[in-house]
């Protein structure tokens, strides 16, 4: 166990720093590497719908995180993607549920695409002109998600399980939501979380610690501190909504299975985020009997799984595919967890499901892009990827057996089915 300890913290050793402004800096040489990956993420993200800033409230339509992130891209000097491709760098932009991140990868000009990147994330331009243009270009993006299963799938689960969380709204927001947006609404969500202390910058590859501090104190960060509080949403435990269907341009059903679960504390986030990730695995991962169960019987295809979803105030776990035959499949996998709150889980199996985790988080460090990104998101988390693996390795069985008794109750649960729109006419 030792030796494993080691070679976990070497692997994930990084250079880290708490700027006097804040914004941490974590930076990861990788000799022998060509090319440079550099992710800037502030926690921000769609579910950050009311907080208060400098004491005044404020309270955002559905979507202004991720419009945000398109915005952040111009400026009076013009399109930051033509100012990367100008200097042989390659970026692009995220917004998930909890935060958003900008990157860039690049084999040179490393320093001139440091710049842009800070300047792209401290210096916002907004006019009432960019903004209507912006809205009736991520509205036809809305329009386009509106057309994909999966996305719907996820979102249906979500809004059948929360009845007040804002994780039951489209990251994009709406049409109508994103109508509502305003220069001023903008500004003040840079102010409040683009803040330098509420920065993360991870870079990995063929880099130093001292180009990117050098970088920075170009950029210029005002050391301005506001004052900002998050104000939570009180959401009742039970789901909102047991059944969900509807009908889409689909080849085939498509079945979604929603459990909501007590949110962990800050505490024990990070164990309850493992033990998810593992439990969605030993139901229906692919090494699981259930999971060769349905696919030898031509129940479900190769895409049915599961995944978690852990944000403040919200945890719930999710299980999606394609199937012919929704209730038989929504029985056999219920009835597997029933299974394993009883007996437990396979001990070899769950060997090799911890073993399947850890090698993932391993290999991930073998690339600059791997690296920088879960640098970046381990840190916005409030935590050190290490501190992420040895937990990982901590994990035993018994955990797992407890889990197992607490969590995925058929009675917090929710059922979405998709069918395809000429369900009918077949009939």
């Amino acid at each position: 166990m030792n030796d494993t300890m080691q070679a976990l913290r070497k692997a994930a050793e990084c250079e880290k720093l708490v700027l006097d402004n804040g914004m941490t800096v974590l930076v990861k040489p990788m000799p022998g590497y060509r090319d440079v990956h550099v992710v800037c993420g502030t926690r921000f993200g769609s579910v950050d719908r009311e907080f208060e800033l400098d004491g005044r409230r404020c309270r955002l339509p559905a979507g202004v995180a991720h419009f945000l992130e398109h915005k952040m891209f111009e400026s009076e000097e013009g399109d930051a993607f033509s100012q990367y491709a100008a200097v042989g760098a390659s970026a692009n932009a995220f917004t998930s549920f909890d935060k958003t991140c900008y990157l860039f990868s690049t084999t040179s000009g490393v320093e001139q695409a440091l710049d842009i990147l800070l300047r792209l994330v401290s210096r916002p331009y907004f006019t009432p002109e960019t903004v209507a243009k912006e809205q009736g270009i991520i509205g036809q993006e809305i329009r386009m998600y509106d057309d994909s299963p999966e996305w719907r799938m996820m979102f249906a689960l979500l809004e059948c399980l929360y009845s007040q969380h804002p994780v039951r709204q489209d990251i994009a927001g709406t049409v109508e939501s994103i109508a509502e947006i305003s220069p001023e609404m903008l500004y003040d969500c840079v102010r409040a979380f683009y803040d330098p202390a509420n920065l993360v910058l991870a870079a990995a590859g063929n880099i130093t610690a001292q180009q990117v501090l050098e970088a920075v104190e170009r950029a210029g960060f005002a050391d301005t501190r506001p004052a900002v509080r998050r104000l939570p949403v009180e959401e009742p435990a039970q789901v909102a909504e047991a059944r969900r269907e509807f009908t889409m341009s689909v080849a085939k059903p498509l079945l979604g299975i929603g459990f909501k679960e007590t949110p962990p504390t800050s505490e024990n986030q990070l164990r309850t985020e493992l033990l998810c990730d593992m439990m969605a695995e030993l139901v229906c991962g692919s090494m699981t009997p259930l999971y060769r169960r349905l696919y030898d019987q031509g129940l479900t295809g190769a895409d049915f799984g599961g995944e978690f979803l852990s944000l403040d105030g919200a945890l719930c776990l999710l299980f999606s595919g394609e199937t012919e035959q929704p209730e038989t499949v929504r029985q056999l996998l219920l009835e597997e967890i029933e299974r394993l709150c009883s007996q437990g889980v396979d001990r070899e199996l769950f060997t090799l499901c911890k073993n399947l985790m850890y090698g993932q988080l391993v290999c991930e460090l073998d690339s600059v892009t791997g690296t920088a990104g879960a640098l970046c998101s381990s840190a916005l988390k409030g935590r050190s990827l290490y501190e992420e693996m040895s937990q990982l390795v901590e994990l035993t069985a018994e955990d797992m057996d407890q889990a197992f008794r607490t969590m995925l109750l058929p009675e917090n649960s929710a059922t979405v089915v998709i069918w395809p729109d000429n369900r009918q006419e077949a009939e």
